[in-house]
Parts: C-alpha cells; structure tokens; sequence
C-alpha cells in the first residue's frame, strides 16, 4: 500500500469515526423498542447504508415488522406498509390514472410504493403479477403508471418479510426477484431473558415512543462515505473466489458440492458482497475491509442466490452448509 493510501486511509478513519456516531445513537434508540434481535437490527442498517433490499424470513412475532417501523421513527423519512393478499393487484402498489369529475381530467393517484421505507409484509402471500410491480421500483428506483416514469426518492428500501411455515396460499418468489434482495435474514426465536422483557413490555401501561436521531441527508452522506471505504485487491479476490466456488466447486477442490448445486451465485452477489462488507465496515467504525467483514455478512448476501439440487435436499444440505464449507476453503488473504 502507497503512502499516499495510507494517509487517504487515515483521514477517511477519522470522517468514519465522527460520521458513524449517529449509528449507535440509532441502535440504541431502537433497543427500547425491539428486545434482542441485535443481528436483524444490524443488518437492516448494512441494507440502509449500502442502497440495498432485505428479505426476512421467519414465524410471526419475531418483531420484523417492528424493526421497519422503528427504523423509520428514529429516522425523518416516509414510512409505508403493504400488507401483501392473494387479491391484491399491482395498481395497488404502484398507483393507477383516476378520472376526476371535478376537473373533468385524468389524474395519477400515486400509491403506497412512493415512500422512503417500504414494508412488503407477508411479500410471498401475492401471485407474481404483483411481485413484478416491485422490480421496477427496486431495481431502477422508479414507478411507471401508465405513459408517466415518476422517480422514487432516496433514501429507498424495501424491507419483505416471508413466513417459511405456512405454503397455503403462497407463491413461491422469483429467482429474478429474489436476486434484486442484498440480504436474505433468517430470524430466530429470542432468548429466555429477552423473551421476559417482551411479555414485561407488552403488559406494562408505558408506550414506547422513539426519538427521531437523524434525518434523510446524514444517511445519503454515509452512503457515500460508505462507497469510499477502501476494499484492498486481495479483499476483492477474496470475494470473486467465494462467488465463484458457487459456480464451479471442482476448481476450489469442492467436488463433493458439484452434485448439490443447480446453479451458482450471480454477479450481483459479488457486487453485493463488496458493498455489504464495506457498510458492515463502517458500522464496526473502520475505513477498511479486513476478510472477517466479508465472512460476517456473506451468508445473507449469498443464501438466497444459490439453486439446490434434489440431492441436496434430499441430503438435507442447505445453502448455508455450502456457503459456510466455501468459506472453510477458500483461501482467505
């Protein structure tokens, strides 16, 4: 590394130092309203910073929904929910041309889709015409209703959550819609103490109302600081070989993982493997990423964007027993 890397290195350390503070101000603002979950409330701010989309998955009443919800009221942003039904239609996500009598003309009626926060509750509960009107704005970060492109305005994130249990009345996501999410976060249930402080909470008379710590410009200004993180080239190596170990196992010496994979990771899971690595790297208050940014976080960007074999279920391999056997071999820098 250059001197001059060096000093750009350390002036960039101590912008993150400063910059970063309000994110434990957020955390710890969030802790009053979400008991435990440490790692979704973590995540959901590597989405924010690194301009991505997080899939939860998980029973009921492990305070998904909530985390969104939090998150908007410590931030001064437009919160939207979308309770996704079998009957629910893509104008009602998107907006749709309404005729007003009173003006005699038509109209754009913009629907819930134009916010900062979206929630897409229970996203796999509605058929795939609907889950379509999602891609345009996740991808472009822009809604087309009829000859009219209206651009949404950042910060924008959309947080979907699933229920893995129940399959009446579901429809399975696309793969192509799966792989514009950068993370895929499988929730568990909370610890016996934290569970106490639940019931504690939900029964006592006190509302809980968070503070409002940060607005929409400081999170656009940490996506940029975010973008300058530096990523050495044996980093970026480092994540091209655990991409590519997806795709062909035999060249990583994993010929026993050839017969569980159907197909590998896509590009965007290297994009977003760096992205998510260098926002996991901010929140840790560092201007570098180090292999164990990567390791952290490579699950979620990766679990959701690997195809399994009937072998593979059949072994009942999952796509985190491959990404975790990946990371035990790939050579780390």
């Amino acid at each position: 590394m250059s001197e001059k890397n060096v000093m750009d290195i350390k002036e960039l350390s101590e912008k993150v130092q400063l910059e970063s503070a309000f994110i434990d101000m957020l955390q710890l603002e969030l802790s009053k309203a979400i008991v435990g979950q440490k790692m979704m409330v973590e995540r959901l701010l590597v989405a924010l910073l690194s301009n991505g989309h997080i899939l939860l998955e998980g029973v009921p009443g492990l305070a998904k929904t909530l985390a969104l919800k939090s998150l908007a009221s410590t931030i001064d942003a437009k919160y939207s929910r979308i309770q996704f039904t079998p009957d629910l239609l893509p104008a009602d996500i998107t907006g749709t041309i309404i005729f007003n009598q009173k003006e005699n003309q038509f109209t754009i009626r913009k629907g819930p889709v134009f916010a900062n926060f979206i929630l897409a509750d229970e996203i796999n509960r509605a058929p795939a015409k609907v889950q379509s009107a999602l891609l345009e704005a996740m991808q472009e970060k822009q809604v087309t209703i009829g000859n009219e492109t209206f651009q949404l305005e950042e910060p924008f994130l959309v947080m979907a959550t699933q229920n893995p249990i129940e399959q009446e009345g579901t429809y399975q996501l696309p793969e192509a819609q799966l792989d514009r999410f950068m993370l895929k976060l499988v929730i568990t249930y909370p610890s016996k103490e934290e569970e106490r402080i639940i019931i504690r909470n939900n029964i006592s008379n006190e509302i809980i109302k968070l503070q409002r710590i940060t607005d929409t410009a400081k999170i656009l200004e940490a996506r940029n600081t975010v973008r300058n993180i530096y990523m050495d080239e044996k980093i970026e190596q480092y994540i091209i070989d655990i991409v590519f170990a997806t795709r062909n196992p035999k060249m990583y010496k994993l010929t026993k993982l050839e017969n569980y994979i159907q197909y590998g990771a896509s590009p965007r899971a290297s994009v977003n493997l760096a992205l998510a690595a260098k926002a996991y790297a901010y929140l840790k208050k560092r201007a570098y990423v180090i292999p164990e940014d990567v390791k952290a976080i490579a699950h979620d960007v990766m679990r959701h964007r690997i195809g399994l074999s009937y072998e593979a279920e059949a072994d009942e391999i999952t796509t985190d027993k491959i990404i975790s056997e990946i990371i035990s071999v790939v050579e780390v820098p």
